[in-house]
Parts: structure tokens; C-alpha cells; sequence
């Protein structure tokens, strides 16, 4: 009897802290009250796409080549904060983009959070910024995003850019997205760990290297907790675990046209390195990089080598990449 009043009020006190979470929750984040606290605020814009308010970055001339920018899964425009001003100072015109429900973009209920569905809303944007055609660029999730649009929408991409990307549905299995899966226990769960500091720092512990652990700073974890800490940001992580239906990439990789470049980190805890190497095998005008110690995300790791590559493979008519003079990269034939 002892033992089940205490589980009862355990059960209880668990109970409370979801019901007072979830009550005083702050229904969204305002841009405008944490707009100090965002690298390149300045260059910061919104336009409605479909009734939705998307953010985005722009850098550079306008009338410069366009180079669209996709993050991943609970990122948002800040991953690019370091690259996308120097792609603008190698002459593209630079557009960094918040998918719906992550960053400063907004969070509809209304909206399924398929990756098929990102892909549309990025096309129209487009077309809402007058772009006909664009380098894409597209960072783990945001790859799965960047390979949809090249396969429903492939006159929109000149090249392709994939980082480290989810091509099937392998993440669905980690046991955090399983447990979200289960009705009632993702919406408890989410908003605790979408606002947790030391779940993120863990988090993050297993994106980056281990060499480049330096980069977990207060910084950069307010930087993911911020534009989440609401309840449309929690509402569109569960829903974007949720609605998770990637293998159609990996079945379809073969039809892509456009020279493409994939990058991978050789550390990669987050997406097998062996996707890379699928993804090279089935695109046919296709070059694979590895870098070498690092993580999921070369963009934020290895910036300066990271533009560097991109650029001249972009700047090459026929996609080509040469081995540039660093034992922190190889180039997979």
C-alpha cells in the first residue's frame, strides 16, 4: 500500500508539471521581442507564402545567381549565420529560409509538417521572390526538403547541395521520436524537452564532433530553445516526428538530373555516412566530400572549407570539385 501511494504521487506531481507547463505555455514567439538576440537581424524579412508568414536572410546583390538556403529538423536560419555572408561575398544572391514551423517563420496547426509539403511551400516561395531557378542547399531534414523539391519541381534547382541529409526513415526508430509517436505521451514530452537546456546540450554533444565541442556555448543552444519555446513550436516538432515519410528519397535518388554535391561528415552520430554513399551511387552527375573530423553539420564545423568547396563546385560548369590542400577532407570517386 506504501508503495502505491508513493507511485501515486509521484503519478501526481508528473501530472502537475505537464498540466502547469501546458497552461502557461506562451501561445507563439513574437520576432519583433527577440529580434536583438538574432544573428542578421538586419537582414531579416517575411513574406506570406500560401497564408503562411515565412522568415528568411537575404545577402548580397539581388541580382546576383540565387542560392536558397534549407536547415534541418528543429534548426532554423542560424545555422548558415556564418556561410551565407560569404557565398554573398562570393557574388550569389543569398536567401537563408525558415521552414514553416521552425525559426521565425510561422507554426499553423492547420499544416501537415510533411517533407513533401515543406518542398511545395519552398517552390512557391520562389516564385513569391521571383526566383525561377537556384542553387539549394539543404542541411540533414532541410536535404530530405532540398531532394523533394529537385524530384516534384526539378526545373527550380540548377544545382544541388545535400549535407549530410536524411534520405529514408532510419530516424524514426530513435527512441525519443518513438516515444512521440505515442498519442499523449508526445505532448507531454515535447515542450519539456524543446525548452531543456541540458537536453540539448547532449543533444548537441552527439551533432558535433568531438574536436568541435567549443561550439557548444549558451549561445548556441538559446539559439535552438528560443524560436521553439512556445506552444506552435512544440506542436510543430511532434508533428513534424510525426508525419516523417522520407523513404520515397532514397527510392527515388536515382531520377535526379542536376549535378549534385553531397557532402558528409565522417563523425556523423545523427545520419549514417553510408547515406552518403547511397546517394552518390544513385545520382548519376553526382560528387561525394568527406569531411574529416566532423559532425552532422559541416556548415557550422568547417565553415571556411565548407564555402569554399560549395563555391568552386558551383562556379565549375561541369559541377567538378578538385581536393583542396587539407588533410580535413577527401573526395570519394
Amino acid at each position: 500500500m506504501k508503495k502505491r501511494n508513493v507511485a501515486l504521487a509521484i503519478g501526481g506531481a508528473v501530472g502537475a508539471a505537464v498540466a502547469v507547463k501546458l497552461l502557461t505555455r506562451p501561445d507563439t514567439v513574437e520576432f519583433e521581442s527577440v529580434a536583438a538576440y538574432v544573428p542578421h537581424a538586419d537582414k531579416s524579412q517575411f513574406v506570406n507564402v500560401d497564408g503562411i508568414r515565412l522568415h528568411y536572410q537575404e545577402f548580397g546583390d539581388a541580382a546576383a545567381p540565387p542560392m536558397l538556403l534549407i536547415h534541418g529538423y528543429t534548426a532554423s536560419v542560424y545555422v548558415w549565420k556564418t556561410v551565407a555572408p560569404i557565398f554573398a561575398e562570393a557574388g550569389y544572391r543569398v536567401i537563408a529560409v525558415d521552414l514553416v514551423g521552425y525559426g521565425y517563420s510561422e507554426k499553423p496547426r492547420w499544416f501537415d509538417y510533411a517533407i513533401q509539403s515543406q518542398a511545395r511551400i519552398i517552390e512557391r516561395f520562389m516564385d513569391r521572390l521571383g526566383i525561377g531557378k537556384a542553387i539549394v542547399i539543404g542541411s540533414s531534414y532541410g536535404g530530405a526538403v532540398a531532394l523533394n523539391l529537385t524530384l516534384d519541381y526539378s526545373e527550380r534547382v540548377e544545382k544541388l547541395v545535400l549535407v549530410d541529409a536524411v534520405i529514408n526513415d532510419d530516424q524514426k526508430n530513435h527512441p525519443i521520436l518513438r516515444l512521440a509517436a505515442i498519442p499523449g505521451i508526445g505532448e507531454a514530452l515535447t515542450p519539456f524537452l524543446c525548452e531543456s537546456r541540458f537536453f540539448h546540450k547532449i543533444r548537441m554533444s552527439g551533432t558535433l564532433a568531438k574536436a568541435n565541442h567549443a561550439m557548444i556555448t549558451k549561445e548556441r543552444i538559446d539559439s535552438v530553445i528560443r524560436p521553439l519555446a512556445a506552444a506552435d513550436g512544440h506542436h510543430s516538432v511532434l508533428a513534424t516526428s510525426r508525419n516523417w515519410d522520407a523513404n520515397r528519397l532514397e527510392q527515388d535518388a536515382h531520377q535526379i538530373t542536376q549535378q549534385t554535391l553531397i557532402i558528409w561528415g565522417d563523425s556523423d552520430s545523427v545520419i549514417p555516412i553510408e547515406n552518403g554513399y547511397k546517394l552518390h551511387d544513385s545520382i548519376l552527375q553526382s560528387r561525394f566530400v568527406i569531411f574529416n573530423n566532423c559532425g552532422h553539420v559541416p556548415q557550422e564545423e568547417k565553415s571556411e572549407m565548407f564555402t569554399e568547396l560549395v563555391t568552386e563546385f558551383c562556379r565549375n560548369r561541369k559541377g567538378a570539385v578538385g581536393v583542396l590542400e587539407s588533410n580535413d577532407l577527401r573526395l570519394e570517386v
